[in-house]
């Protein structure tokens, strides 16, 4: 086993943890408003008058609203021209002031009054006639806004919200870095916790406190603990598993920036690997890179899903979905949410951009035996992809 899996106690590693000291400055003013002003020109393209974006992770990147989506609308409504319109419960006007960071109209209402009615007016004074609806908004927004609006007007705004954040400006990617980093360094620690016995629920406690303290947002935005044969469920089994000698361990984890999100996975030999664990790892490493490879401008999405399978098709795993193989995608896009556009998956011709995010992650399942996932984010430069954390280099040594 290296220096890297085990022999850390609770206290040294603790003592390892203390708020980030380096970290990432906030979405500035000027940022907020270069966002409505491109949401604006692809409204125009898409031949939207009006955008509305419900409570949620667009609701944040728009406005600076951390809020999440209730029974209550909140949302924002951006039109042609005119201030942007944040419609929201009266109760909660000092709550909405206290984190709104963009200068904006507010449209108040009561418990008994219908707030889709106010997006219908304020569409009205604005001479707004078509809406594009935040994909993300619940149905019963739509049924809402189609008691006030005819419904063949409104559209589905994911050109839009897509065409905003898919690209990551400077002050995003430095954002992610602080996150990734912190989880990395979070993974260190469980990785040197690792002991006899140690139980899954432990462990998932400890990497909670530990991104608290780092400074994250809410501790783990998801942790995912699995050993031995449970390593083969790409999100796990329920029940609490204990840490025998020569379990494959799998965690994977995420934390949450200003909103912006990490979601790293290691996986790694409690003791000696099996030359079937280290056949399987080492493929799975080799498909991650070829992944990364074949990142540049102009790639379609498929393409980078292609390259993965194609290692692990020659290595006879596969074709397509089939195990022992790859269950799923490749990757996915991340930002302020964990998973978003653009998706790494075949039948996806979206052109990767300059400043997209996606996980690089095409796990291998063994069934009923184990699975190996190793999930590291990049970024598209304008030549090619960049990492945001360092692969593993190997079973037994995790960390670069």
């Amino acid at each position: 086993m290296s220096a890297q899996i085990g022999g850390l106690t609770r206290e040294q590693a603790r003592a390892q943890l203390a708020p980030w000291r380096d970290r990432a400055p906030p979405i500035g003013a000027h940022e907020y408003q270069q966002r409505l002003e491109r949401a604006r020109a692809l409204m125009r393209a898409h031949g939207m008058d009006a955008l509305l974006i419900g409570a949620g992770a667009s609701l944040r990147y728009f406005t600076g609203v951390p809020w999440g989506a209730s029974e209550r609308l909140v949302a924002l409504l951006l039109t042609a021209s005119g201030s942007p319109l944040l419609v929201c419960p009266a109760f909660e006007e000092g709550s909405l002031d206290a984190v709104l960071s963009i200068p904006a109209e507010k449209r108040l209402w009561g418990e008994h009054e219908d707030p889709h009615a106010l997006v219908a007016q304020a569409m009205r004074e604005r001479g707004a006639k078509t809406l594009g609806l935040d994909p993300a908004a619940g149905f019963w927004v739509h049924t809402g806004l189609g008691r006030h609006l005819d419904t063949r007007a409104i559209a589905d705004a994911a050109p839009v919200v897509d065409g905003c954040r898919a690209c990551k400006s400077p002050a995003e990617l430095a954002l992610m870095q602080q996150a990734c980093d912190m989880t990395l360094h979070v993974h260190r620690l469980a990785a040197g916790l690792a002991e006899e016995g140690l139980r899954t629920d432990e462990l998932v406690r400890f990497i909670d406190e530990a991104h608290r303290t780092l400074g994250a947002d809410n501790g783990s935005t998801f942790c995912i603990v699995q050993y031995g044969h449970a390593t083969a469920y790409p999100h796990g089994i329920p029940g609490v598993q204990s840490l025998r000698e020569n379990d494959l361990v799998l965690i994977d984890t995420g934390c949450s920036v200003q909103g912006y999100q990490s979601d790293i996975t290691r996986t790694w030999i409690f003791g000696r690997a099996s030359d079937a664990q280290c056949r399987i790892w080492d493929l799975e490493r080799a498909a991650q890179q070829a992944a990364f490879d074949a990142v540049r401008p102009g790639t379609p999405c498929e393409a980078v899903d292609a390259a993965a399978r194609k290692v692990l098709e020659a290595a006879g795993l596969g074709p397509d979905y089939r195990l022992p193989g790859l269950p799923h995608r490749t990757g996915h896009g991340c930002g302020m949410s964990v998973h978003e556009a653009p998706y790494l998956v075949r039948g996806n011709h979206t052109a990767l951009a300059p400043g997209m995010c996606c996980s690089d992650e095409p796990m291998i399942v063994v069934p009923e035996a184990f699975g190996v996932r190793l999930e590291d984010h990049f970024h598209v430069s304008e030549s090619g992809a960049q990492w945001f954390t360092p692969p593993s280099p190997g079973i037994d040594r995790p960390f670069a």
